[in-house]
């Protein structure tokens, strides 16, 4: 799957650098259908095929660059590759970290705390 289309490409460059941005805009996420990292770009060089966002799902959460050479390279089990999800829509970061953040909390939580949840 290509990961970047030219409407993305036009996208990224209609909302531009975010680097000042308090809460900035993701425009694409990119996920592994095998597993679950997911990787949100609120940014994209075309000169170099990089993003830059949010990475989550893999060790530890955290913003930074990632290739897209390099996503569309990766090999996973059954013949599949990095997907880009075709229905996602520009969401504020603070969303989906936020979102992120309460699925852990919920992990976290001890097993009998969300068996008397689900009672309730």
């Amino acid at each position: 799957m290509k990961l970047i289309t030219q409407e993305l490409k036009e996208r990224f460059k209609e909302i531009g650098d975010q680097s000042n941005v308090k809460d900035p805009i993701f425009i694409a996420k990119f996920f592994d259908p095998c597993g679950s990292g997911t990787w949100y770009a609120s940014e994209y060089d075309p000169e170099t095929n990089v993003c830059y966002g949010y990475v989550t799902g893999l060790f530890e959460d955290e913003w930074g660059r990632f290739s897209i050479d390099e996503l569309e390279e990766l090999k996973l089990p059954f013949g599949l590759g990095i997907e880009r999800d075709i229905a996602f829509e520009d969401i504020p970061s603070s969303h989906v970290i936020q979102k992120n953040r309460i699925s852990e909390l919920d992990k976290a939580k001890p097993k009998e705390d969300q068996d008397n949840e689900i009672e309730r």
